[in-house]
């Protein structure tokens, strides 16, 4: 084992990984916040380039073919063993190029005169991989047209956002399946690129990136996807599992901040906390999160559904076959149905729920490192 030494007053053991992860919270204090609040105001705006996760998941199409090229030619494997090895050397083929071009990105940018390029392009891979602004303004979007705009159109809106068939959804139905697509993102949206942001700096984020683009494109339960996706759905589960229950943790502190907001103010307690449910326990959210088929979906989920004081889940049909998932939230004899104004609530507890619980997740971090620095 490598001798332990000293950089500035941290002891440190081993290699120093920071060199390949630059801009974790342990040296760069400002960077996730400034990126969480850039997020949240802007979104992902249009600029004269393509967002970065377009080119994640364009060489994550060209590496498909390849992939099916190998396992067919794998010896001594079953076709399903075969597609699953495949599958995980192109989710790590994808890591890897996603991880370096970050990473030389930033050290180019740090070869330029003066200090600016460099935090530019620190700032952008940030803010980039961040996508829970985003994904509220979109949700707000197809929320307006599921209410306003005639079936087919109101369908085709949702279309952008789920997977599942809603070709025959009605609007009761649509107004669920947007709940159930919003509250399950603030995981992989949200939480878990910050959490690897604050551990790694851009380049584990956009690592991440690389895993969640993977399970979105290969992570499906049918004959094409089965084996190819496989290594990319359970990579993306275990880099999800601790936020995501970090992510039902930090709604809980949200809607407690928001409790605390309208006791003192209670002229505005509704805009304060416009949802109405209430917390049940953790255990509960336990509880109802194991019922579904991923380990971590069901976290985020059930904790917006009983805040939101409606249920989610429930069976659905995804590429014309029907799944069937257990019901999140409270029981139907206390639940409201989703409307409009719930919609919008809920779209309100993401958004600060991202927020508040992003700023606490990051002083959180902040204390271990003046913990590990003492």
């Amino acid at each position: 084992m490598a001798a332990p030494r000293r950089s500035g007053r941290r002891l440190m053991i081993g290699p120093d990984w920071s060199a390949l992860f630059p801009g974790s919270v342990w040296e760069c204090w400002w960077l996730a916040p400034a990126a969480l609040l850039m997020d949240a105001l802007l979104g992902d705006p249009a600029l004269p380039w393509r967002h970065p996760v377009c080119f994640v998941g364009g060489l994550l199409q060209r590496l498909e073919a390849p992939a099916r090229r190998l396992a067919a030619r794998a010896p001594f494997l079953s076709p399903q063993a075969a597609l699953r090895a495949a599958g995980a050397l192109a989710v790590l083929l994808l890591v890897l190029v996603t991880g370096l071009v970050v990473r030389l990105s930033l050290a180019a940018a740090a070869l330029l005169p003066g200090d600016f390029p460099q935090f530019f392009l620190t700032l952008y891979w940030a803010w980039a991989g961040l996508a829970m602004g985003s994904l509220v303004r979109t949700g707000a979007t197809v929320r307006f047209r599921v209410e306003q705009f005639p079936l087919p159109a109101a369908r085709d809106a949702l279309s952008w956002l789920v997977s599942r068939d809603t070709s025959a959804m009605d609007r009761p139905l649509m107004r669920k399946t947007l709940a159930d697509t919003l509250s399950e993102n603030f995981t992989d949206a949200g939480i878990a690129p910050l959490f690897w942001l604050l551990a790694g700096g851009p380049v584990a984020l956009w690592c991440y990136k690389a895993v969640s683009t993977t399970d979105s494109m290969w992570g499906y339960l049918t004959p094409r996807w089965r084996c190819l996706g496989w290594a990319g759905a359970r990579s993306d589960d275990l880099l999800a599992f601790l936020p995501a229950r970090l992510g039902a943790v930090l709604l809980y502190l949200t809607d407690l901040l928001a409790r605390a907001a309208a006791r003192l103010f209670p002229f505005a307690a509704a805009a304060l906390r416009p949802w109405d449910g209430r917390w049940p326990g953790l255990a509960r959210i336990r509880r109802d999160a194991a019922g579904m088929p991923s380990p971590n979906s069901g976290w985020s989920m059930a904790a917006c559904a009983w805040l939101c004081r409606a249920r989610q889940g429930g069976p659905s049909v995804y590429f014309g076959q029907l799944v069937h998932k257990e019901w999140l939230g409270p029981p139907e004899t206390e639940a409201a149905p989703w409307d409009e104004a719930r919609l919008a609530a809920l779209n309100s507890l993401l958004l600060r729920g991202m927020l508040t619980g992003g700023l606490i997740l990051w002083g959180a971090a902040l204390f271990l490192r003046a913990l590990l620095r003492a």
